[in-house]
């Protein structure tokens, strides 16, 4: 499969994708574990068919040293003994955040209260903002057809840092 377009050929894409790069840094400076926001995109990914970020999240999981059975298991979650209470909490509101043509309540109450339960307000925000900043990124992937298997991890410290 190849790209239809590189928004970072275009140099509106490119300025534009410098302040989403901005937003995502400031995400991942947040309290939040590492894994867990990775597990949470990498899920967002996996249910929006991105290839590009999918790719990513998986191997900036293998990179941190997570364990290939975590990895392979975000995708049935809710069936693998694997992720704590804090995590799961966090898949449930990133599969929720996505989903949200298929829910008519959104994120659900009880997903709210066990997001609460584990996490303070600074990590709910870049939670909620995750979830929103990859849904967008999985919609640049796929309506650009950005192939997944060449990511190497690490591949935008230059820019985030």
């Amino acid at each position: 499969m190849e790209s239809r377009f590189d928004l970072n050929d275009n140099e509106l894409g490119a300025k534009i994708g410098r302040r989403f790069a901005n937003t995502s840094m400031a995400i991942m400076q947040s309290t939040l574990p590492a894994s867990t926001l990775q597990m949470v995109e990498l899920r967002a990914s996996q249910i929006n068919g991105c290839g590009w970020c999918t790719d990513v999240h998986t191997k900036e999981l293998a990179a941190a040293g997570e364990t290939a059975v975590r990895i392979n298991l975000v995708a049935a979650w809710r069936a693998a003994g694997v992720f704590t209470e804090a995590e799961r909490a966090a898949l449930a509101l990133a599969e929720e955040g996505t989903r949200l043509a298929d829910a008519y309540q959104g994120v659900s109450d009880e997903t709210w209260a066990q997001v609460r339960e584990h996490y303070d307000d600074d990590q709910i925000a870049a939670l909620i903002y995750s979830v929103a900043m990859i849904n967008a990124a999985n919609r640049l992937g796929v309506i650009a057809r950005m192939p997944g298997g060449s990511y190497r991890p690490g591949m935008f410290d230059a820019i985030t840092n």
